[in-house]
């Protein structure tokens, strides 16, 4: 190996570690997302605009982090068309790179528009995903024709796969604390049901359950509402 590529090698690996400890440092999963599309140009050096479309549900696709209103009217477009790199690597692909959108005969009437418009010429997509599930993509943007080379696309695969491992884990914590945060407050309606009506904890949470069917409200919300108002929600009873 030679003493530029060792360099090269060097300079990257730290521009990684520096990537994932950011990343870590953040404290939710849209701080994280927009920590990565800020990295984005310092690591992959082809890349002048960058973004991040994320999948909710079966079909839902938006652009939860964008480091600019070009990155995500590109984003908005490929939407819009239905077509284009970013949805070719949340649906088909790892990794999508195209050299010249506006001549790409994969995505004819999207690339044309985005170029027009945007002046947007290249693009690399890195699909993110922890233990094979999809999450959406990492999209990275040029304005010149052929603007990524074999490094960036190198260095976009070692962005792409801390960048995913570090959402996947913001997300999971943010459902954690989720999780706790509405078993605390059904916690304590049931506690204002068993002191007020003398219940034990099996019936206190079959009132809530009952309520919550009967008002098709959630149980977190009516436990919400209990808590808040010391009044069962769709009673006239106070608890």
């Amino acid at each position: 190996m030679s003493s530029q590529r060792q360099s090269q090698d060097s300079s990257l690996s730290h521009l990684l570690a520096h990537a994932a400890r950011e990343m870590q440092e953040e404290r939710g999963a849209s701080d994280t997302m927009d920590s990565v599309v800020r990295l984005a140009s310092d690591i992959v050096a082809g890349a002048e605009h960058s973004a991040i479309s994320l999948v909710h549900g079966h079909d839902r696709i938006d652009t939860a982090a964008a480091s600019d209103e070009v990155s995500r009217r590109v984003d908005e477009l490929q939407y819009e068309f239905g077509e284009g790199p970013c949805l070719d690597a949340i649906r088909t692909a790892d990794q999508v790179h195209s050299r010249d959108i506006a001549t790409d005969p994969r995505w004819h009437g999207w690339g044309a528009r985005v170029s027009d418009e945007l002046g947007i010429r290249s693009m690399l997509c890195f699909r993110l995903f922890t233990n094979e599930e999809t999450h959406g993509a990492l999209n990275l943007y040029s304005s010149k024709r052929d603007g990524f080379d074999d490094e960036d696309v190198e260095n976009g695969l070692g962005l792409a796969a801390h960048a995913a491992i570090a959402v996947t884990a913001a997300f999971e914590i943010e459902q954690l604390k989720a999780g706790l945060a509405n078993r605390d407050v059904i916690g304590q309606a049931k506690g204002i049901l068993m002191e007020r009506f003398d219940l034990d904890p099996g019936r206190a949470f079959a009132v809530l359950a009952r309520v919550s069917q009967q008002s098709h409200s959630k149980l977190h919300d009516v436990s919400v509402e209990l808590v808040a108002t010391r009044r069962l929600p769709g009673t006239q009873d106070d608890a």
